[in-house]
C-alpha cells in the first residue's frame, strides 16, 4: 500500500471501523453501517484487499425488544479457538438504550457458518453498576495471560457522562472483576457539545500498551486522545495510566478530513502498524451528526518517535 495526498476512502460510508488480521495472516473488516440495521463482515488475503471484497450481512436487527435499533461498532475477535463479534444495541421503543451484546460463530469460518446470539455482555458477580445505563464501544485485548475489556459507559446517576472503564474477563461473555474507571472527559477538548469518551483500541509496542479512544461529539469536533501504560504494570490500576493532554488526532482543514476518530489497529503484511478510522471529508453537517452517512473509513501508517510513542499524521494515510 502506498502513502496518498488526496486523502480518499478506503471504505466509503463505514463508520468504527475494525481490522482483524488473523493467525493465517488474512484480514477482516467490520463497522457500522449508515442504516445501523445489521452486522458486515468482509475478507480478504491482503489489508488492501478488504476494500474491494464482498461484503456479507451476518446478522440482522430484531424487530422489536432488545437489539432491534441503533446497531452499532461491532469488532471482530478470536478467543479460546472461537469467534465472537462485540457490539451495541438499543431497543425499537427506547432506542438510547443502548448496551453490549456478543454473538459466537458456530463454526471456524465467520463468513459462512452462522452465528448465535449469547445475549448482553454478563458483569462479574460482585459487580452491580455495569451495563445499567448508556454502554457501547467495547473493545478486547490480552496482556501477561490476563484478557480486559474495555468499554464506555454513561454515569447511571446525574449528569450523564461517557466515561472508559475497564475490566478483567473470566470468558468471552462474561467479566471476572468489577469495572474500573479508566477515563472521563477530563480536558475542553474531550468536553466539546456533549461531554464524551468512548471508541477504545490498543496497539502494543516497546512494552508499552497504548490505549487511543475518541472524544466530544461525533461532528467536527470529534477527536483522539490516549493512554499509556507499562506491559508490567497493574491495567486496573488507573493511577498508572498515563493521559495525553492533547488530542493525538483532529480535524484538519489542510487534509481535508473532519472529526476523525474510533479507530481500531492492524499490521500490513510486512508488519507495519496502520490505524483504521473514520471520519468526514466536511465539517458543515446539516442535522445530528450520528445520522450523516459519511463517515469514511480510512487508513494511516502509524509512526513511531524516539521517545517509543505512536505518531498520527494525515501525511502518512494509505490507499
Amino acid at each position: 500500500m502506498e502513502e496518498m495526498r488526496n486523502n480518499s476512502p478506503f471504505i466509503p460510508q463505514r463508520a468504527d471501523p475494525y481490522v482483524y488480521r488473523h493467525t493465517d495472516g488474512s484480514y477482516y473488516f467490520t463497522a457500522s453501517v449508515p442504516a445501523y440495521d445489521r452486522i458486515v463482515l468482509r475478507h480478504a488475503d491482503s489489508l488492501a484487499g478488504l476494500a474491494n471484497a464482498p461484503e456479507k450481512t451476518v446478522w440482522m436487527k430484531h424487530e422489536s425488544g432488545e437489539m432491534s435499533r441503533h446497531i452499532w461498532a461491532p469488532e471482530l475477535h478470536w478467543l479460546d479457538g472461537k469467534w465472537f463479534l462485540y457490539f451495541a444495541a438499543g431497543e425499537q421503543d427506547d432506542m438510547w438504550k443502548i448496551r453490549p451484546f456478543v454473538l459466537e460463530c458456530t463454526g471456524q469460518d465467520p463468513m459462512t457458518d452462522a452465528w448465535v446470539e449469547r445475549g448482553k455482555m454478563q458483569r462479574s458477580d460482585d459487580d452491580i453498576y455495569s451495563f445499567e445505563a448508556f454502554s457501547l464501544d467495547a473493545t478486547v485485548f490480552e496482556n501477561k495471560g490476563e484478557r480486559y475489556f474495555v468499554w464506555a459507559e454513561k454515569v447511571s446517576v446525574g449528569i450523564q457522562i461517557s466515561n472508559l472503564y475497564i475490566a478483567k474477563m473470566a470468558s468471552p461473555t462474561k467479566l471476572a472483576t468489577a469495572q474500573v474507571l479508566l477515563t472521563t472527559p477530563d480536558y475542553p477538548w474531550e468536553r466539546r457539545e456533549i461531554w464524551v469518551n468512548e471508541g477504545p483500541a490498543v496497539i502494543k509496542k516497546n512494552g508499552r500498551i497504548f490505549l487511543t479512544y475518541s472524544a466530544s461529539a461525533t461532528g467536527e469536533c470529534y477527536c483522539m486522545g490516549m493512554l499509556s501504560i507499562g506491559e508490567e504494570e497493574d491495567l486496573l490500576d488507573p493511577r498508572a495510566w498515563k493521559k495525553e493532554k492533547q488530542p493525538v488526532l483532529k480535524s484538519s482543514e489542510e487534509a481535508g478530513l473532519y472529526g476523525p476518530g474510533h479507530n481500531s489497529f492492524t499490521t500490513l503484511e510486512d508488519g507495519t502498524d496502520v490505524c483504521v478510522y473514520h471520519a468526514r471529508p466536511y465539517a458543515q453537517i446539516e442535522g445530528d451528526p450520528l445520522y450523516d452517512p459519511n463517515r469514511h473509513t480510512m487508513l494511516m501508517k502509524v509512526e513511531w518517535d524516539k521517545a517509543g510513542n505512536p505518531v498520527f499524521d494525515y501525511q502518512n494515510n494509505l490507499k
